[in-house]
């Protein structure tokens, strides 16, 4: 039997799963969102989530990759009780990790294009003292939106260049490329926080942004914010479609997992919170609504981008960023896809990744065309093509999928709890305490219900 691969190193593991984690999710969406539901209060009870779910749920997953040495089916198939059916839910993993590529290359196209935009200076163009210089720049956007040979160009790139990272060995492609980007968008990250620190009214920003408000949760409503912040801080580790499960499979016994489980977490909580510190000071130094949405970042930061001293080198080098922070994901689901094929069908690296490549390609076309040739067209709930595949992924798989790991973890009718603690506290470092057994068999499961019925509804 062929030797499994291995991260050469424990550095490479955390920064590969924290590149898996750390996405769109965390650059894009926990700023508007933190900016929607009042500010400080927010950010406090997203930490608090994160710790009573993300952590636990993450060491499962990882427990469960670790344990079989294998990829979701086949690792249910190992581990589950004779005459089970738990592996069924490995299949669906497939299925999620697929569907979220179908629609996350063409979002992670997006920022490559913006990257290239500022890096050749077509923003540079637009003349900032004219009265419709605003409209100039939300134009990128919609132009971009509305040809297809554009949004098809950054998708294959996307696609081509993820597989391409993953076509030799985890240690020579993954793991060596996403500790180069992982790196960089650290790196770029604290440049671009400092530099928002001194931009004229930035304290406002921050003040806003980490100061807890009762008066601004209240006019949002307490239980909007506590129930924003649960489903951020759930969604941000990218949970129950195997993705971090693989990387479990890959990772050695020298360390406990609810250890990595926590740094992983730091560090994916460290770029969501960073990036805040990027962008609102810059929203109240130019007196921008934080809480604005998806245009916050390709319409109306670009905008602000321009308006700085210095903006095309800002605006490159915060779109470089968010391009790292997407493509560190598209790689790591890719990996996931490629090792899920060699396991469950024998195939070796070239081949899947071939195979792999066509597929996810072909089926992000939909999605790529859905601005377009589709536009007008609503599918699941009145949405988009985008939005209807965001929300099966964001909205079904991930928390049922969360809660079966969680549900085959904790229960005597699959793994079991006993199984899963001596795993998951298998090496040095922090270690999972017993006196949270009932935690999670009772309250754990409750709170991810609530998570997928509120979505579902």
């Amino acid at each position: 039997m062929k030797e499994r691969d291995s991260f050469q190193s424990r550095l490479g593991f955390l920064l590969v799963s924290a590149g898996c984690a750390i996405g769109i999710g965390n650059v894009w969406k926990f700023p508007y969102i933190t900016g929607q539901n009042g500010g400080g209060i927010f950010v406090l009870f997203y930490l608090l989530f994160l710790i009573i779910m993300g952590v636990p749920v993450l060491s499962m997953e990882l427990a469960v990759g670790r344990a079989s040495r294998q990829t979701a089916v086949r690792a249910y198939e190992k581990l589950q009780k004779p005459g089970s059916k738990w592996h069924l839910h490995g299949y669906a993993c497939v299925f999620g990790s697929y569907m979220l590529m179908f629609y996350y290359t063409t979002v992670s196209g997006w920022m490559l294009g913006y990257f290239i935009k500022f890096l050749t200076g077509s923003f540079s163009a637009i003349d900032i003292t004219t009265e419709g210089a605003g409209d100039a720049v939300a134009s990128v956007f919609t132009d971009m939106l509305g040809n297809p040979k554009e949004m098809m160009l950054w998708m294959g790139l996307t696609v081509v260049l993820g597989f391409l990272v993953v076509s030799s060995s985890v240690q020579k492609g993954l793991e060596r490329v996403t500790k180069i980007m992982m790196i960089g968008l650290l790196c770029l990250i604290v440049i671009l926080a400092v530099h928002s620190f001194f931009l004229k009214g930035a304290l406002k920003g921050i003040a806003f942004y980490l100061l807890p408000s009762i008066e601004r949760a209240r006019a949002v409503g307490l239980g909007n914010v506590v129930t924003a912040a649960m489903n951020q801080a759930f969604f941000t580790l990218s949970l129950g479609i195997g993705c971090m499960e693989i990387f479990g499979s890959y990772v050695s016994r020298e360390f406990s997992l609810t250890g990595e489980a926590a740094r992983i977490c730091v560090l994916d909580t460290f770029v969501a919170l960073m990036s805040g510190l990027i962008i609102f000071p810059a929203c109240f130094s130019y007196g921008i609504d934080p809480g604005q949405g998806p245009a916050l970042i390709f319409i109306t930061l670009p905008n602000v981008f321009l308006n700085m001293a210095g903006g095309r080198l800002w605006g490159t080098l915060f779109f470089l960023f968010m391009t790292f922070a997407s493509f560190s994901t598209v790689t790591a689901v890719f990996e996931n896809l490629i090792a899920c094929s060699m396991d469950n069908y024998g195939w070796d690296r070239k081949k899947a990744v071939i195979i792999n490549l066509i597929v996810v390609f072909v089926m992000s076309i939909p999605c790529v065309l859905g601005y377009n040739v589709l536009a007008g067209k609503t599918f699941i709930g009145a949405r988009d093509v985008l939005d209807s595949e965001d929300f099966i992924v964001s909205n079904l798989l991930l928390p049922l999928g969360s809660l079966i790991y969680l549900l085959f973890c904790v229960t005597r009718y699959g793994w079991g709890f006993d199984n899963y603690l001596k795993e998951v506290n298998t090496g040095s470092g922090l270690k999972m305490s017993p006196v949270f057994k009932r935690y999670f068999q009772f309250v754990l499961p409750v709170l991810i219900l609530i998570i997928l019925i509120q979505g579902l509804i």
